[in-house]
């Protein structure tokens, strides 16, 4: 069994959040995938269903994103897990928006939810790592991490979440190059083909014959 955690605020007031945008890839696989509705447990929303053959809880921390980690630990502590069957999607400011990097350990990197998810269990877990992008002054980081998407974003955020979505099964069996190729099937499609081909080149003309005879032409050099 697998736990997938996604870090957001609780409320109406956050839903749109560019820090919710963890809360927003579970709740499109839960949807995407047939789970069970989501129920009050472990200081959080969870919800419980299958991605292909393996079986996934998936959390949403209702203790506000400083207090993530307490909800973590309850759960891990009931269903005896590892901080190894742990994956937590989060909202990355140091990645463009759209892209997505998987990560295994390490540090925080000032995470607020990361951060209570560390004195919880430890680093060894799993992360999904979801560019938002960076405002571009850290004193403007507070703010843009706690406003709406913008309008302009929708279509890259829902391409964005259905990439996840699908994805989703392959990152719960481990295969993290699979799901990464998922996310990017619809965050950067090939681009279609027009169906035609350039012209070909025109076929050379046929050289001209020579009909002279041998001796003709001995003729002409001496003329």
């Amino acid at each position: 069994m697998k736990l997938f955690v996604g870090l957001g605020n609780p409320g109406a007031k956050y839903a749109g959040n560019r820090h919710n945008i963890g809360f927003m890839a579970l709740d499109r696989i839960a949807e995407d995938h047939g789970f069970g509705p989501w129920r009050r447990g472990y200081q959080g929303q969870v919800s419980e269903g299958r991605l292909g053959s393996e079986k996934i809880a998936l959390l949403k921390p209702e203790t506000f994103m400083n207090l993530s980690g307490q909800s973590v630990g309850e759960a891990m502590r009931f269903w005896k897990l590892a901080p190894a069957d742990v994956v937590v999607w989060h909202d990355e400011l140091d990645l463009a928006p759209g892209r997505v990097r998987l990560k295994t350990g390490g540090g925080h990197a000032g995470h607020n939810g990361l951060r209570s998810i560390h004195a919880h269990i430890g680093e060894a877990y799993d992360r999904v790592r979801l560019g938002i992008g960076h405002p571009g002054h850290k004193d403007r980081v507070a703010g843009y991490v706690l406003s709406d998407f913008a309008k302009a974003e929708g279509e890259m955020l829902d391409d964005l979440l259905r990439g996840l979505s699908d994805g989703a099964p392959a990152l719960a069996s481990g295969e993290g190059p699979r799901f990464l190729n998922a996310v990017a099937q619809r965050t950067a499609p090939p681009r279609p083909s027009t169906g035609t081909k350039a012209p070909k080149a025109p076929p050379a003309a046929p050289e001209p014959q020579d009909s002279r005879s041998p001796l003709q032409k001995l003729m002409e050099r001496f003329r």
